[in-house]
């Protein structure tokens, strides 16, 4: 198998400023395609750190992946240093100046000098096209079958990048069509990470021919599975075979596999139903609502949002009673109910979700704590309220809270 070592270039990664998903995404394509990643390194925009990264990646690896520092100013150095680990010399590619300069024509703007730095290339480098971006990619075939390829750091032109061209020349590189691994992610939400371990202690100690781990982020789990068989087919029919057994395991806590998100398995549902969506929130300030028209194509099933984040817009715009507000408070399974209610009455729709809670750092008391939240399910048929207690910053709580809600509904649809 091959191996390949990651390097994230940025200041601001170090800083925390950044979160570097990159490293997240090329592991998982990687391994899709039977390349291991063994190692990463997130270096600041310096010449020697970045120089230090790529020749210890080259010792331990046949691949060597950067993200960052591509772009035309002073301190992205990324492509310049790869090109002087490697030996390569950099020279101005016609095309690719020309590709630039229309670029800016195409946006009415002027382009700076400087930008011709990112239309220098090695003869012997591959130049990869970057669709959202003025950073081209580079891949960089050195005499020992190794390869060093520069991508851009922002994930929105690094991830259509790897997708349609680095993984095409990676398999062309290294025969990859006759792997006989095969990977797949098991999407959970519900149980925690622990839970999850314990639910699977007998398919984990079983293990021969495959490998489990577990990854827990923003509320869900990846569960991660490796087979190894005598060719590929083997291989997926093993994936089959433990997925099969996990889906027993953990049920309806399953929601996706792979590239699957939660909220694009709602939507999904929503469409193939032919029905529609509402939500009220509170607490959450209009994240449910973002969650879900960042998928393309949700006006076809999501009518729209409110946010109700005072008693007064509850009352005038969802009809919630003022006698629930008095006896019961925003934050209660009575709230929620007539929240969810209002909408769906309020839209017309098939389905109203609402969220009412504390998502802190004030306002909780012992009788209600930060973290308590209070999603509700409204259909024609069916009407469901559930308590939740999450612990977290306010980001964290608003961020759960909303995942809940779109599985709470999924729960319905399924």
């Amino acid at each position: 198998m091959k191996k390949a070592y990651l390097i994230s270039t940025g200041t601001e990664l170090l800083l925390g400023s950044t979160l570097d998903t990159n490293s997240i995404f090329l592991s998982r394509r990687l391994a899709e395609i039977g390349i291991k990643v063994i190692g990463k390194s997130v270096v600041g925009d310096n010449q020697e750190a970045i120089e230090a990264a790529i020749k210890f990646g080259l010792s331990t690896a046949d691949v060597v992946i950067t993200t960052g520092g591509l772009g035309p100013t002073l301190d992205d150095l990324t492509k310049e240093t790869a090109c002087k680990v490697a030996g390569a010399e950099l020279e101005l590619i016609a095309d690719e100046e020309q590709r630039l300069r229309e670029y800016f024509e195409r946006r009415h703007r002027p382009m700076p000098e400087i930008n011709l730095k990112q239309a220098m290339f090695p003869a012997q480098a591959t130049i990869i096209t970057n669709t959202y971006g003025t950073a081209p990619g580079m891949y960089l075939p050195l005499k020992n079958n190794q390869v060093i390829i520069c991508m851009p750091g922002p994930p929105r032109e690094t991830e259509p990048m790897y997708d349609n061209y680095v993984q095409d020349l990676l398999r062309q590189t290294y025969n990859l069509d006759s792997q006989s691994s095969a990977s797949r992610i098991i999407k959970v939400l519900g149980p925690g990470e622990s839970q999850v371990e314990d639910m699977l202690t007998e398919v984990i100690e079983q293990a021969e021919n495959y490998n489990l781990a577990l990854l827990a982020r923003d509320g869900e789990i990846d569960i991660r599975l490796t087979a190894e068989g005598k060719d590929y087919q083997e291989s997926l029919m093993i994936l089959d075979q433990i997925t099969e057994q996990i889906n027993h395991r953990m049920g309806k806590s399953v929601f996706g596999y792979d590239d699957d998100t939660l909220v694009g398995v709602v939507a999904r549902l929503l469409s193939s139903h032919n029905m529609t969506l509402a939500v009220a929130e509170s607490c959450t300030g209009g994240l449910l609502g973002k969650m879900i028209t960042d998928v393309s194509g949700s006006s076809r099933f999501f009518w729209g949002g409110v946010i109700s984040y005072s008693n007064q817009a509850k009352q005038k715009v969802l009809g919630v009673k003022s006698v629930t507000l008095h006896d019961h408070g925003a934050v209660s399974r009575a709230t929620a109910l007539e929240m969810a209610q209002g909408v769906k009455r309020l839209a017309g729709t098939d389905w109203g979700v609402s969220i009412t809670g504390i998502a802190g750092p004030d306002g909780g008391s012992k009788e209600k704590p930060i973290g308590l939240v209070y999603i509700a399910v409204v259909g024609d048929n069916l009407e469901q309220v559930r308590e939740m207690h999450f612990v977290g910053s306010r980001d964290a709580i608003r961020m759960l809270s909303a995942k809940s809600a779109l599985d709470l509904l999924r729960l319905q649809l399924v």
